[in-house]
């Protein structure tokens, strides 16, 4: 992987796979829902799919027939940190897609009837969202864990926000977000870097809007209990425990010990509370790291009259885990699964395209695939202990989607935080 920097000081990192025959090109953007405020919540998101709808040379439609015509995939993200364009082609055709994608980036027209029309479709996906409980409460687990603060804004946005917004309303936000210190550009495949950096300039090198980068409050774990009331079959339910920033050099240890806990199909979750017991279809944990701070979080669905004994069965886990942390055998295969996951990735185009795009928009920093390994490898069992104190050291928070609460409620959130009773 190399980097480059434009002659506007616009960051390129460029990964030359020259077995493949494909190139994967992207345009990441450090913004997202974090970045917004109560008034334009969503604004991100919705930016993102207006720039998929014509610019002064190309319509909706000509876009789609476009990479259609040249069998290739283009498409885009939005997450609450940052938003990403995205291209895969064949080599061949990389020109096209980067003179498609600089100008939906630079050239979009915002029309108020796409505008209007892109409403309803987003409108229409909050609905779908809300209509599926088991991703509704991972919203409802943000707000509890993170309270008011804008990390625990939804992606997609609020639908009085979105209703009221204008064309000029987006404009306005990507004037003072879609800055050049605030995009990079990231490409790899099967590429000539030389040629590829003379594309670049002929298509990014007039990107001028400099600024001023905000200055962004740090949130506070709250420990707090959310329910939201929904008739469903199942209760969905969600306990959060602070864990590691993207920075965080025992970033390693809290993915291992996730691993364990409830990240795959031999997981101590998903072997006593589905295999053994068969009191749920999804039961499993996840880490998400954020620039300041992380979450980890731990969901399972099940109907209302099982939902005491599959939290119970969760504490017992968690309080083993507190009491007696991992084996030996857990720690040697979440490092073997671990370093086989991020090695099987390396053979796309596409995750090797979204890694550097990513370290680098949020870290400036690159490790090699033999440095993370090393640091896979260098976790030893004395980090997944202070790992587990430091991520049971404070209340849990609780995030409940379903008829009724009334087991979630009755627990002890801070019942594994050390001197309580």
């Amino acid at each position: 992987m190399k980097k480059y920097t434009l002659s506007n000081g616009l960051r390129v990192v460029v990964e030359p796979i020259p077995t493949c025959r494909s190139v994967s090109f992207g345009i990441w953007v450090k913004t997202g829902s974090r970045h917004e405020n109560e008034q334009d919540n969503g604004v991100s998101h919705f930016i993102e799919h207006m720039l998929f709808k014509g610019t002064e040379r190309h319509t909706a439609k000509d876009i789609a027939d476009l990479f259609d015509g040249i069998g290739g995939n283009v498409n885009a993200f939005t997450s609450k940190e940052y938003t990403c364009y995205f291209a895969k082609v064949l080599d061949q055709h990389l020109p096209i897609a980067v003179d498609a994608l600089a100008d939906m980036f630079f050239e979009s027209k915002f029309d108020a009837d796409e505008l209007a029309k892109e409403k309803n479709v987003i409108l229409e996906e909050i609905a779908m969202y809300e209509d599926t409980p088991d991703d509704k409460v991972h919203d409802e687990a943000s707000r509890a864990a993170y309270g008011d603060h804008p990390l625990a804004y939804s992606i997609l946005g609020l639908e009085d926000r979105l209703t009221a917004m204008t064309g000029d309303d987006l404009r306005t936000y990507m004037r003072n977000q879609y800055r050049i210190d605030n995009v990079v550009i990231s490409v790899a495949g099967n590429i000539e870097e030389q040629s590829l950096l003379v594309l670049l300039e002929q298509h990014f090198g007039a990107f001028a809007n400099h600024g001023t980068e905000p200055v962004l409050s740090t949130p506070t774990f709250r420990g707090d209990y959310v329910f939201h009331q929904k008739q469903t079959e199942q209760n969905h339910i969600c306990l959060s425990f602070p864990g590691c920033s993207i920075a965080d050099p025992n970033l390693y240890a809290m993915v291992l010990l996730n691993n364990a806990l409830g990240g795959g199909m031999s997981s101590r979750l998903f072997q006593e509370i589905r295999e053994k017991r068969g009191l749920a279809y999804s039961v499993y944990s996840y880490h998400t790291s954020f620039a300041d701070s992380g979450l980890f979080t731990i969901y399972a669905g099940t109907a209302p009259k099982q939902t005491t004994e599959v939290l119970d069965i969760t504490m017992e886990l968690l309080g083993e885990l507190a009491a007696n942390g991992l084996t030996d055998a857990e720690l040697h295969r979440g490092k073997e699964q671990l370093k086989g996951s991020l090695i099987l990735s390396l053979e796309s185009t596409s995750s090797r395209m979204n890694r550097n795009g990513k370290n680098e928009l949020m870290l400036g920093r690159h490790y090699t695939l033999d440095e993370m390994l090393d640091r896979i490898d260098e976790v030893s069992m004395n980090d997944i202990v202070n790992m587990t104190k430091r991520m049971l050291n404070v209340p849990f928070s609780v995030a409940v989607v379903g008829t009724n609460d009334k087991a979630a409620a009755k627990l002890r959130r801070d019942q594994f935080v050390p001197g309580t009773i």
